[in-house]
């Protein structure tokens, strides 16, 4: 199997000093710190038709799918403020960084004046989310390795899901007892409580595996992990099956409100399918243990290009306006596999390089991150007023992500993992 672990993992693993996060702890509290983004993703979209009404748009409009758009390029971009210097400098005090930066963005989005500096807002909000998200896969890195990380890396997607099935709904109730912009205050006072927890976290980086915060040492870091034919085969897999989440989350609202006229059960309905996401992320987690991330990758990327394809067909029927019921049913069963190979898939492309794992969860994060917002809203924009581009356009990510699974997890015998 081309891919392996260097540790065991353990439950109780982790260090022993007096007030320092156990490793039952440490694993509760990077799922907590990756679930930060997702809160302030979804909990914000109960609130589009608010958006809509105090700036100006119209009912339908996709405008306000920037907010999601914007955060994501934030999160794009944000790893290279914290993944090099944390190879340098290790990750816990620029992980408190990134989570003030991650509340004050919540606060000046709370108080913009107008629509655009609101996506600025958002914008700042992603950089600050980019430091949990990145440093908390590269203190995961630090510790575990192989098909126990990609086991890891799935029990925590299962876990901080439980995010997208709550946040719409408490989305909802937050706005039945306060303005609409308590969805930027509520993530804002979770940001300052994350600090608190997170100063039980141990420093991860051990004083002999730091590196120079230099441009060349940057460079040569970089370098290695664009040229490694894993690596980067599982990045590209990762945004294009990343991209599918993002359509999803982008489109969502106004399929169920717009086409189908459900606004009121979106939070139940978007509840359900974040539901079946974290059951397929503990699937993963029990298979891969047993079979190995591989044989896992390549049998779901197949599952996924079926699935996807029964979405195109479910698009066609009923005069290109299927049944509700059908046709969420097609959803239901083709984004949770996709995003449920993106944890594996992430896991794959940081095994090669852990010695940089900090540069590496920058360029990971950033491409991933940035080519998943563009690509999702490309595909809102192509939004017609039926469900056609929605299903073509993720058949499409899926398609390309199986053939770059595939390109990376081939040549077993040529010895995966040697650069390219």
């Amino acid at each position: 199997m081309p891919f392996s672990s260097s540790k065991s993992f353990s439950a109780n693993e982790g260090p022993k000093e007096k007030g320092v996060a156990s490793g039952r702890e440490f694993i509760l509290l990077t799922t907590a710190l990756m679930a930060s983004s997702a809160l302030a993703i979804d909990l914000m979209l109960p609130a589009f038709p608010k958006m809509r009404e105090e700036y100006g748009m119209s009912p339908d409009s996709s405008q306000v799918s920037w907010i999601v758009t914007a955060f994501f390029l934030g999160l794009a971009v944000g790893p290279w403020l914290y993944g090099p210097a944390s190879d340098k400098y290790g990750r816990r005090g620029l992980l408190f960084a990134g989570l003030a930066l991650y509340s004050l963005g919540g606060i000046l989005a709370s108080v913009a004046p107008s629509w655009g500096w609101v996506i600025v807002a958002r914008f700042i909000w992603g950089l600050g989310a980019a430091a949990a998200r990145s440093l908390s896969t590269a203190m995961i890195r630090d510790r575990f390795a192989g098909t126990v990380m990609a086991q890891l890396m799935s029990t925590i997607t299962a876990v901080f899901l439980l995010v997208p099935i709550l946040a719409p709904s408490l989305g909802a109730g937050l706005l039945r007892i306060a303005p609409w912009r308590i969805v930027f205050w509520f993530p804002s006072v979770v940001g300052v409580l994350l600090m608190l927890w997170a100063r039980r976290l141990p420093e991860t980086l051990a004083a002999d595996n730091r590196r120079p915060f230099t441009w060349s040492a940057v460079s040569t870091a970089g370098k290695e992990v664009l040229t490694h034919r894993q690596t980067i085969s599982f990045t590209l897999a990762m945004t294009f099956l990343f991209a599918v989440m993002t359509t999803y989350l982008a489109g969502s609202e106004v399929i169920v409100e717009d086409i189908y006229g459900y606004g009121n059960w979106f939070p139940l309905i978007f509840g359900v399918v974040a539901c079946l996401l974290a059951v397929n992320s503990l699937n993963n987690a029990r298979i891969v243990k047993r079979i190995g991330i591989t044989a896992l990758l390549r049998r779901m990327s197949v599952i996924g290009l079926f699935t996807s394809v029964a979405l195109v067909v479910v698009s066609f029927t009923g005069n290109e306006h299927p049944q509700f019921w059908v046709f969420y049913i097609a959803v239901a069963c083709v984004v949770p596999v996709a995003q449920g190979l993106v944890p594996n898939c992430n896991a794959a492309a940081m095994m090669p390089v852990p010695h940089v794992a900090g540069t590496a969860t920058a360029i990971i994060g950033t491409f991933s991150t940035a080519g998943a917002a563009l690509l999702g809203s490309v595909a809102t924009s192509a939004f017609n007023g039926t469900v056609k581009p929605f299903a073509f356009i993720i058949a499409l990510f899926i398609f390309i992500a199986t053939a770059f699974i595939w390109w990376g997890s081939s040549g077993e015998n040529e010895g995966l993992g040697s650069p390219t």
